[in-house]
């Protein structure tokens, strides 16, 4: 056997060894480490192979072991600057439910600080400002309409620009301004003054009478888009309270997602016109939306006759 051993050539040893024949004289060409040498001889270099082969699971289980305990753990400590937002995003929730429990007794500065802070919900990421109301704060008339506009988000006042004039004349019609003076010093120049000059109106005529505008919403949704159920939701006990605060006798509510959000209903506004509603024990009269009107100019008609309703229906809740 040690003649057979002897008589391998260098060549048969290295095709044995790329084989993967392991004799048991192979172990001899060890002893010759000289011969061994050279790189078209893989029958030194397999051993070699199958030797490191065990060895590269430790580098790569040392790496497992290095990342949980390098720098990146502790960059997701609450130290890092992303942080300071996540406390405010489980606080957004809470603050409806906070609000629907204050509102309810707060005064016209403390509401509207309350509006001008508000961020229940997503809106108040793309306002410019908020939109709280105008008008007389102590009247008998009110006026809520959608959501702001664009003007209205630049401006911080519900119903200008064109549909604003069309609602101003709307209003006239009716002896109405959101300039005049508080309902109560209005009846009282009405039956003390005759013959002058009014604040809107002829020479001669009695002086408007207050009323009071607001918006189901008090940020505008980005693009003018429809108003979100949740977005009217969060504000609602705003609109709530502003009605306790004024105290109307009618209200008229201008545009489907006012009136829907007023009567928790999903009626259209045409089967819903033509007679009194109520809202927190308020008559409630439907009517088009300014926009609508400007839109569609024929609707003019009804929405006078709209009008000479909500009169009608203050007249019987002034009659003794």
């Amino acid at each position: 056997m040690d003649t057979l051993r002897d008589t391998l050539s260098e060549r048969q040893r290295a095709m044995l060894a790329e084989m993967g024949i392991r004799t048991h004289w192979l172990p001899r060409a060890k002893a010759h480490p000289a011969k061994e040498k050279g790189p078209c001889q893989p029958g030194a270099a397999a051993p070699e192979a199958r030797a490191a082969a065990p060895v590269l699971p430790p580098p790569a289980a040392a790496r497992a072991e290095a990342a949980p305990a390098g720098p990146k753990a502790p960059a997701r400590t609450p130290e890092t600057p992303g942080t300071p937002a996540r406390p405010e995003a489980p606080a957004r929730p809470e603050a409806p439910a906070a609000s629907a429990q204050a509102v309810a007794n707060m005064d016209w500065p403390a509401l509207q600080t309350a509006v001008a802070q508000c961020q229940a919900c997503g809106l108040c990421e793309t306002r410019r400002q908020t939109v709280f109301g105008a008008g007389a704060r102590q009247a008998r008339w009110m006026v809520v309409g959608e959501a702001p506009g664009e003007q209205e988000d630049r401006q911080g006042q519900p119903f200008v620009g064109p549909a604003g004039r069309l609602l101003d004349a709307m209003l006239a019609a009716m002896g109405l301004s959101r300039h005049a003076d508080d309902a109560i010093d209005a009846l009282e120049k009405r039956a003390g003054q005759t013959g002058q000059t009014g604040q809107e109106g002829q020479a001669g005529g009695p002086p408007a009478e207050g009323v009071y505008i607001a918006n189901v919403l008090k940020c505008r949704p980005p693009a003018n888009r429809n108003p979100q159920p949740d977005e009217v939701a969060r504000c609602e006990p705003y609109l709530r309270r502003q009605v306790a605060l004024v105290q109307p006798q009618v209200i008229l509510a201008m545009g489907r997602f006012a009136v829907q959000s007023l009567l928790q209903t999903s009626e259209p506004i045409g089967r819903l016109r033509g007679r009194a509603h109520q809202y927190a024990g308020v008559p409630v009269i439907v009517t088009y939306h300014p926009s609508y009107l400007l839109r569609n100019p024929p609707d003019k008609a009804r929405a006078w006759q709209d009008l000479c309703l909500a009169l009608q229906v203050m007249r019987e809740q002034t009659q003794p």
